[in-house]
């Protein structure tokens, strides 16, 4: 009899907490919805109007090949929906500089025909040049030997859409007889954007025109900071040129002269560029085989699970990330980074968190990075280095030295370095995203390394062989040894 009653007892103890957790599980799954929610229903405020006008582009900001209009972000009818609409007419042979923003973009090519490279983290370099093109053949033997790798070049024409995660570094240029435009949506709204209600364009190359950034009055900003905006309008750089030249060389692994090339801080030309000559990449080839990978390829998107589903009553609550066999990327000669993400703890899914270690040998440095879908809260648990952040505007908003115990948090998008110091350093960063992912400015897998050399020619007013070192003189991925620091970085 008191078997029968404990067993009973223990049923509905077991009955209870399968509800509870199952409660649980059911308000944190649907936390990306409520995020979602949460963005939009900041917009209502801003949908109370009485009728929507008709608008035209409220400015006009003209580079060298080309021309951008942005439509007022201040109106209301766009401030209800949560979206900024950029159109650009890109000349013949124009060249749209590598930039990235804070919102998803959707693209609608309106009006002519030509290329679009997107450089998508961890995406390999599929494309790879012959070298023997006729301007190759112009160019030296040695350089003949020198194979062109970079991601994917697509072919784009009159009535195509294309989209784009936020914080995906793209470019395109015009291969046709008549203008390319691109009207494009920016939904600033989207739970993708962490910043604010601002657009923002984080630019690789050239040295954009302030007016390219929003104007949009946000309440988050303040009038302070907007003032201070204002007062830089003069000194908007690209990303390169927010950073300290040594350390771009060293993380480059080319001379201080190269590094000043790449800040473009003469250069007047805006953001859509004249290519002197025709534009030297990969071309594409359209055919069956390739609508069939990007079907295939929707279809793995949408599948959703993995097959490993846990409920919470047999999650696993905790992972080590602290021991040096677990370490995603490791290199002997400058450290490792671990990842603990929704892929090998499925409990983060629910709570749209993730982290990374970090740990730097002495002297060592991390690759110039920034975040594309989080903000990074990093927490320095040993050691002391330097961290540089630059934001959109290409000013550092930090440059300093950390210690232990410090904390410091990266915005999403902006770029971030860090170098150790001679006792090394070591971090635990908290993202605010269950599967947060990087996208690298220097290395192996860097978004320089995925861009065509005669793109990275034309956008730096470089030759290609300084192009090709850009490229290749830095081998390594993500952290980065010291070893040519001696070598490097004076002239």
């Amino acid at each position: 009899m008191g078997s029968s009653c404990l067993l009973s007892l223990t049923f509905c103890i077991l009955v209870l907490f399968n509800c509870c957790f199952a409660q649980i599980e059911q308000v944190t799954s649907q936390r990306g919805q409520q995020q979602q929610g949460t963005r939009r229903s900041q917009q209502q405020n801003e949908c109370q109007f009485d009728r929507i006008k008709a608008l035209e582009p409220a400015r006009r900001i003209r580079s060298e090949a080309g021309v951008t209009e942005i439509w007022d972000e201040n109106d209301q009818q766009f401030q209800c929906a949560g979206v900024v609409v950029i159109r650009h007419t890109i000349k013949q042979q124009g060249l749209l500089l590598p930039s990235y923003s804070n919102t998803p973009k959707f693209i609608y090519v309106d009006q002519g025909r030509g290329f679009h490279g997107a450089a998508i983290p961890g995406c390999p370099d599929t494309f790879q040049s012959s070298g023997q093109n006729s301007r190759d053949r112009r160019e030296s033997s040695e350089d003949q030997q020198q194979k062109d790798q970079h991601q994917k070049v697509r072919q784009v024409r009159k009535g195509d859409v294309v989209a784009l995660p936020a914080g995906v570094a793209d470019w395109f240029y015009n291969t046709g007889d008549s203008p390319l435009v691109l009207v494009q949506l920016l939904d600033t709204s989207n739970a993708a954007n962490q910043l604010d209600q601002d657009f923002r364009k984080f630019f690789l190359a050239g040295n954009p025109q302030q007016e390219l950034q929003s104007q949009r009055s946000s309440n988050q900003r303040g009038h302070r900071e907007g003032e201070s905006r204002r007062g830089q309008q003069e000194r908007y750089r690209n990303l390169f040129g927010g950073f300290d030249e040594r350390l771009l060389a060293e993380a480059f692994n080319v001379d201080t002269k190269l590094v000043r090339r790449m800040r473009n801080e003469n250069d007047n030309r805006g953001i859509i560029v004249q290519v002197q000559h025709e534009l030297q990449v990969v071309r594409p080839q359209e055919s069956r085989e390739e609508e069939e990978r990007e079907r295939e390829h929707q279809r793995r998107q949408g599948g959703g699970s993995n097959g490993l589903e846990e409920s919470f009553c047999t999650a696993r609550l905790k992972h080590n990330i602290n021991n040096p066999e677990d370490a995603d990327v490791f290199n002997p000669q400058a450290g490792r980074l671990t990842t603990v993400n929704s892929l090998n703890l499925p409990i983060l899914r629910h709570i749209q968190l993730s982290a990374q270690r970090g740990v730097l040998y002495p002297n060592a440095m991390m690759t110039p990075n920034w975040n594309i879908n989080a903000h990074s809260i990093c927490y320095i648990t040993r050691g002391s280095g330097r961290i540089q952040i630059v934001g959109d505007n290409g000013q550092a908003v930090f440059d300093g030295q950390v210690q232990e115990g410090q904390v410091i948090t990266a915005p999403q998008n902006f770029a971030v370095v860090k170098k150790a110091g001679s006792q090394g350093l070591e971090w635990v960063s908290f993202k605010t995203n269950d599967n947060a992912q990087i996208s690298q400015m220097a290395g192996r897998v860097s978004v320089i390394r995925a861009i065509p050399e005669d793109v990275l020619a034309n956008a730096f007013q470089i030759s290609r062989e300084d192009a090709r070192k850009l490229k290749n003189n830095r081998d390594e991925v993500s952290v980065f040894s010291s070893s040519q620091e001696s070598r490097r970085g004076r002239d």
